[in-house]
């Protein structure tokens, strides 16, 4: 049984009692908020956990509740729940510090693996710096073209906008982006984002990453 407690951050309330019971009956303790103000007005009195937030809600949305959570100091590793079609912020999100995030509608699987992630970050800081090592490592195997479609990826441009930057078809950049995905051994763009973000890539223009 999971021992870790999930905050359940949406505003829709089929969300939270569909993917609450999801939780719940792979064993973790679930703690839910109908929007990121009502969130971060408990933030600083709860346990250490990880925390599921939805990226578009009223009010205050997902990036912000990320902004206020590290003015209040708070560092549990949060997971971005998008729609299709907001990769754009989803690669913000992880740029200020998300350390996944999953497109709704998700299988119970992915939610699981996600969170996984969570934990171990939550669990063990510690190995972030061997993490980073192995990251450039793995990145050190594209050719500079491959390093450029990544880089691409990292500023959450679309294909026809790297395409565009680099001279070349969209349809190319799908392929450097499939061979690319293959070397480093990934079959996600969240994966992919998360290694490219261990190894130093966007640092210039984010907080954090795991």
């Amino acid at each position: 049984m999971a021992e870790c407690t999930i905050y359940l951050v949406d505003d829709d309330d089929s969300v939270r009692r569909s993917v609450g019971f999801m939780l719940k009956t792979s064993g973790y303790k679930v703690d839910t908020f109908a929007s990121g103000d009502e969130f971060l007005a408990a933030a600083s009195r709860l346990e250490p956990g990880c925390i599921l937030l939805d990226v578009r809600m009223p009010g205050t949305d997902g990036i912000e509740v990320q902004t206020e959570l590290k003015k209040l100091g708070i560092t549990s590793p949060v997971t971005i729940m998008t729609g299709h079609g907001d990769i754009g912020m989803a690669v913000t999100a992880m740029k200020a510090g998300a350390c996944d995030f999953i497109e709704k509608p998700f299988e119970k699987h992915t939610l699981i693996q996600a969170l996984e992630h969570a934990e171990e970050r939550l669990n063990d800081d510690d190995r972030r710096h061997k993490r980073r090592d192995d990251a450039i490592v793995l990145l050190n195997g594209l050719t500079p073209r491959e390093h450029e479609v990544l880089e691409g990826l990292v500023k959450g441009y679309p294909n026809k906008t790297i395409g565009y930057d680099l001279g070349i078809s969209p349809r190319t950049v799908e392929i450097h982006r499939a061979h690319l995905m293959q070397k480093v051994g990934v079959h996600s763009l969240s994966d992919l984002l998360r290694i490219a973000f261990r190894a130093g890539l966007g640092e210039n223009d984010r907080t954090s990453a795991d």
